[in-house]
């Protein structure tokens, strides 16, 4: 019964939220600090997406993981539940020509593979400019499907620390071995990203690790209720962030940089849905706000679900504000 009232309270406070007012937000500019802020039409590509003669280019090296070599993630169906479908995910690793053999080189994780056409070409400028630390890039594809039942679900809409231990025991030492790429264990030195589904789960890397990750960066994170099956310590999945996970535990050392779009999915579901990807990413930046996180939050205009023109025009901005303040230790 007490459980039942708890439950009904946290729904009426989450329907009484105010929503964000955008009007007012000042736009996104270079070297603006944390807050929130707006981006609108015409999009345009930033420059650091275009090949510059004279710049050193870094390697792209790619293989396949074949799920029976997987000991976390042996493969489900939605049309199956328990039994194990077998499935192959492509991973890209991007090495800059700067990387020295045998050093411990930060690096970043990107969910879906996002950014895999356009990233190495914006390190090699930023890289290049000392914009950016020489670092390595892993693009990994999800085990295959979407939303509840998935195996991509099931990766990255899950509340615990599990995809985070994927990649530092199965991903890492693969590359490792394979390519003779050493990474760093400061977690300082260490980011990870992606769109949608592969937004939150780059945020649960980070919250259910801080030990391994300190840099997020998200586009239309799916800050929503859509973890399957449920647990019963989240019963609201990824929403549980902005209505009690952030508010109620002590600030964690993640600086995160997140946007979403005015089209984004579902943005005229009401609250009590748990899935209005807008607001959802509002409330996150609002619960941000208050425990005085490092975070930029980016609210676009005119833009839908992890919209292309916007990924094009802010990330090499975005990148360069999520790793300020970087120093290698030495």
């Amino acid at each position: 019964m007490i459980a039942g009232l708890l439950t009904c309270l946290a729904t009426l406070a989450t329907a009484q939220t105010p929503r964000m007012d955008t009007s007012k937000l000042p736009p996104y500019l270079p070297g603006v600090g944390d807050g929130d802020y707006l981006v609108a039409p015409p999009y345009t590509d930033a420059d650091e997406l275009t090949a510059r003669d004279g710049v050193p280019k870094g390697t792209v090296q790619r293989f396949v993981m074949d799920s029976h070599d997987s000991k976390l993630y042996p493969g489900i169906a939605k049309t199956a539940p328990g039994q194990v479908v077998p499935y192959h995910r492509r991973v890209s690793v991007y090495i800059p020509s700067q990387y020295v053999p045998g050093t411990a080189t930060p690096f970043l994780i990107s969910q879906d593979s996002m950014t895999s056409g356009i990233m190495p070409t914006i390190l090699d400028n930023m890289i290049a400019d000392h914009r950016l630390p020489a670092m390595v890039a892993i693009f990994i594809d999800s085990g295959g499907g979407d939303s509840f039942g998935s195996e991509r679900g099931l990766e990255y809409d899950t509340m615990s620390g599990k995809y985070a231990e994927f990649v530092e025991t199965e991903v890492l030492p693969r590359i490792s071995r394979d390519y003779k790429v050493t990474f760093t264990k400061d977690p300082n030195a260490r980011m990870t990203m992606g769109g949608s589904s592969g937004g939150a789960c780059a945020f649960t890397m980070a919250w259910y690790h801080p030990d391994l990750y300190h840099r997020v960066l998200t586009y239309s994170g799916t800050y929503v209720d859509q973890m399957s099956p449920p647990k019963e310590a989240t019963p609201h999945g990824a929403w549980e962030y902005h209505e009690h996970l952030i508010p109620q535990t002590p600030r964690k050392p993640i600086r995160i940089w997140m946007q979403v779009g005015d089209h984004d999915l579902r943005p005229n579901d009401p609250p009590e849905t748990l899935h209005n990807w807008p607001m959802a990413n509002e409330r996150m930046a609002a619960a941000l706000k208050k425990k005085e996180y490092h975070y930029q939050f980016v609210f676009s205009k005119e833009a839908g679900h992890v919209d292309g023109r916007v990924v094009n025009q802010t990330l090499p901005q975005a990148l360069e504000w999520v790793w300020q303040g970087y120093r290698a230790k030495r």
